[in-house]
C-alpha cells in the first residue's frame, strides 16, 4: 500500500484554525469497504460561541458512521473541531454543518451525529441527525440498525469520562 500523506498528522501544530472550514478534514482509504462496521469518535469537548449573546457553549459530540471507500482522519476532525471554538453558530445549525462536511468528505454508508450541548437558560439542546447513503440495500440498512442498537446498549455500560 502506498504511503499516506496528511496535512497535519506527525506535525506539531502551532495555534488552531480560527475559523470552521470543511478542507481542515482530510480522509483516507478505508481498506475494508466490504465489511459493514461502526466507526465511533466522541469529542467531549467541544467549544462554540452563541452567536446572539457571545457566550461560549460547550458540549459533546458523537459521531458513528459505517464507511464506505473513505474515513476521516481524527487529527484533522480534532482541528476542524477546534475550529468551531471563536465561532458563533446556533446548536443545530453546528450540528447539520458538521454532518454536512463529513458526509461531503466520506459519503458514508450511514451516518449518525449527536450534539450533546451542555444546559443554557435550563434547557438542554441534542440534535440528533442521520442518515443512509442512497441505494442503502435493506439488509444492510437493518444490520447497521442492528449494530447501532447494540452500541447504543453498551454505552451505557462505558463512560468517555465525566459527563
Amino acid at each position: 500500500m502506498a504511503k499516506l500523506k496528511f496535512k497535519n498528522l506527525g506535525i506539531k501544530i502551532k495555534g488552531f484554525p480560527n475559523k470552521p472550514d470543511k478542507n481542515i478534514l482530510e480522509s483516507f482509504p478505508n481498506r475494508h469497504p466490504e465489511q459493514l462496521y461502526l466507526v465511533s469518535l466522541v469529542c467531549l469537548e467541544f467549544t462554540a460561541i452563541c452567536p446572539i449573546t457571545d457566550q461560549p457553549d460547550f458540549g459533546k459530540f458523537e459521531i458513528v458512521y459505517v464507511p464506505g471507500k473513505k474515513m476521516v482522519e481524527s487529527k484533522s476532525l480534532k482541528l476542524y473541531l477546534f475550529s468551531f471554538r471563536n465561532h458563533g453558530e446556533f446548536h443545530e445549525d453546528v450540528t447539520n454543518r458538521i454532518f454536512k462536511d463529513l458526509w461531503g468528505l466520506m459519503q458514508p454508508k450511514f451516518m449518525r451525529i449527536l450534539g450533546d450541548f451542555n444546559l443554557r437558560g435550563g434547557i438542554a439542546i441534542k440534535p440528533l441527525v442521520q442518515k443512509f447513503a442512497a441505494g442503502t440495500k435493506s439488509p444492510a440498512e437493518k444490520s447497521i440498525l442492528q449494530m447501532l442498537q447494540s452500541w447504543d446498549s453498551s454505552k451505557n455500560k462505558n463512560s468517555y469520562g465525566p459527563t
